[in-house]
């Protein structure tokens, strides 16, 4: 029997990556803290909960603004800095990972489940097409992209449900539903297949839709499916 894809942990301690050290608490409404004193962390608007007052808050750009601003993307994100610590919190229920990236190692996210990363990762997108508009309209989709740039370095993403992940192996495939990934490798890769099923009664038929992604390499898979507006 193929392994099953395999519970991330739900609590993390003092854990210390990519010159921070993290926690994350918390089982409804998980909440991440970061000491950012010996390494700055940009997030995502509208996630931060608390922070010691000797923090900093500024804005970091983008590499591509302008590709980004004609795609109607932010081109700014909000960055800590300084002595102390500062949390985040998404507000609905989830799953908060840490993923850790070594120096040159890259991970694809899906769009608007960024949560938050170290200083030191590049972060860039790229726009999905092809048989992809079919569920996420005329315009496609978009993928974050995170690649540890000038070291080790970390990205925390909020998953909806419970957040697994499953390795694959080279050429093994999983089919998982279109809202259901969270985060592949850049070495696995996905294609949308559509299958349609035909009852014959009038005429009547529907379309079985799914994203299968082929390994080597880790996919994330979040239980609750949520589709954003942009992708209706």
């Amino acid at each position: 029997m193929p392994s099953l894809p395999e519970l991330m942990p739900t609590q993390v301690s003092d854990e210390t990556f990519g010159g921070v050290t993290y926690h994350i608490a918390g089982e409804l409404v998980p909440v991440l803290s970061v000491d950012v004193t010996r390494m700055p962390v940009y997030f995502e608007h509208h996630i931060l909960l608390w922070k010691n007052s000797t923090i900093t808050i500024g804005l970091k750009s983008l590499k591509g603004a302008l590709k980004r601003m004609m795609a109607g993307m932010q081109i700014f994100v909000t960055e800590a800095s300084g002595a102390g610590i500062i949390a985040f919190s998404r507000d609905g229920p989830g799953h908060i990972v840490p993923i850790h990236l070594r120096r040159g190692e890259e991970i694809q996210v899906r769009e608007h489940q960024f949560l938050a990363a170290t200083g030191n990762v590049e972060y860039t997108f790229e726009r999905v097409r092809g048989l992809a508009t079919m569920l996420f309209g005329q315009s496609g989709f978009f993928i974050d992209r995170f690649r540890g740039d000038t070291g080790d370095g970390i990205v925390w993403l909020h998953g909806y449900g419970n957040v697994f992940e499953k390795t694959l192996a080279a050429g093994e495939t999983i089919d998982i539903e279109p809202g259901g990934w969270l985060f592949k490798d850049a070495s696995v890769r996905m294609e949308t297949k559509i299958d349609r099923l035909s009852s014959g009664f009038f005429g009547a038929n529907v379309n079985f839709i799914v994203n299968r992604f082929t390994g080597p390499g880790r996919v994330g898979i979040q239980s609750m499916y949520l589709h954003m507006p942009t992708e209706e």
